[in-house]
């Protein structure tokens, strides 16, 4: 299609024929593109206006060549360049395709950050967030993410609807809260549990409030950062300690009588993390693994198995999640405030991705249009 053309189709469709967005052309190769093609929609997709999307740690490392991205001699090339980051994102309808039934123009909707392909074996036994290609918004050219005005929900995305009312701070973290709650239940809190969540960045923020829900008998919040203690505090941990400070295995130890406590979550996506929960957990306890490594992580394996028998459990992504946080953030059952705390235009997108890594102190920086 040339320029007139997709000028004329554009106008039809009361959308642009370029947008503002960031591409990924390779590692450490983003560029900001004014004018880059506004996305189709064909019969059975949705077209949204983006509002804003927040910056995840995933982003940061997939722009500076993380191998689970870019592959190494152990893995293959998962992403697909060029494509647009960002997978924290919502909008407002703007277009529908004409097989669209359950959304209108006019509706503002996220998407879980997975675009299933409802064929592989998972998808077809309900665990669509292992779908088999394992396609992404974010990462793959056809499925571009949310850094950009404009982005396609294709036939097989699982859209939600987002309250018009929800401010803009709460509803950034749709996603991230929702990856919270998918680890906070991997982990099974009983009201007799003693539970220790090992970082608390957004997502572990996230998973400190859900966690408050499940009314443990005791919430230990670990973290480096003291800003982040006090908001884990706000949120609703019982204890928080620093390990800079504290001897935080002893005096968990001490808590429980020499046993450790129930279930450690890790979201933190450091090694010594790790290590450090299989040292405070009690026998058959339950451990969660959250976050994504920079590095491999070594541990003495027969702490798991000889050792305690520890149930070691995964959590990945949002399955089912989505709904739950929608509502609760709306009646104020999952805390948000004061998480998001600033926001760039796209055109600022190295000083937003500077600001995401924390080093200024921020909990969650988003770009704007």
């Amino acid at each position: 299609m040339n320029q007139l053309s997709s000028s004329l189709e554009a106008s039809k469709r009361n959308v642009p024929a370029t947008m503002k967005a960031l591409v990924a052309y390779g590692k450490n190769d983003y560029r900001f593109e004014a004018n880059y093609p506004t996305p189709e929609c064909g019969p059975d997709d949705i077209i949204i206006q983006t509002e804003a999307c927040g910056i995840c740690a995933g982003d940061l490392k997939c722009l500076h060549g993380a191998a689970m991205f870019w592959g190494d001699e152990t893995q293959p090339e998962w992403v697909k360049p060029p494509f647009i980051p960002g997978h924290e994102f919502l909008g407002t309808i703007v277009e529908v395709g004409e097989n669209v039934t359950d959304f209108a123009v006019g509706d503002r909707v996220t998407a879980d950050q997975i675009v299933p392909c409802r064929e592989c074996r998972f998808c077809k036994q309900g665990d669509y967030w292992m779908c088999q290609p394992h396609n992404i918004f974010g990462f793959q050219g056809e499925n571009n993410g949310g850094m950009a005005e404009y982005v396609r929900y294709p036939k097989t995305a699982v859209v939600h609807k987002v309250p018009a009312d929800m401010d803009l701070a709460s509803a950034l973290l749709i996603e991230p809260y929702a990856c919270s709650k998918h680890a906070v239940d991997r982990a099974q809190i009983g009201c007799e549990d003693i539970v220790v969540i090992s970082g608390a960045g957004p997502l572990g923020l996230g998973m400190i409030t859900y966690a408050r829900m499940k009314n443990p008998k005791t919430l230990i919040v670990l973290d480096l950062i003291e800003n982040r203690l006090e908001k884990a505090k706000e949120f609703g941990a019982d204890i928080v300690l620093n390990p800079k400070e504290t001897d935080v295995v002893q005096t968990i130890m001490d808590m429980t009588d020499g046993y450790g406590c129930d279930i450690y979550i890790e979201a933190t996506g450091h090694p010594s993390s790790v290590t450090q929960g299989l040292s405070m957990i009690r026998k058959l306890g339950r451990f969660v693994e959250f976050s994504v490594f920079g590095e491999p992580t070594t541990v003495d394996w027969s702490i798991i198995g000889d050792r305690k028998e520890l149930d070691v459990l995964g959590a990945h992504l949002s399955p089912y999640c989505f709904p739950f946080v929608i509502e609760n953030m709306a009646n104020g059952n999952l805390k948000t405030n004061g998480i998001v705390t600033r926001k760039f235009p796209i055109e600022q997108w190295e000083e937003a991705f500077e600001y995401a890594s924390g080093k200024h102190g921020d909990f969650k920086v988003a770009i704007t249009f």
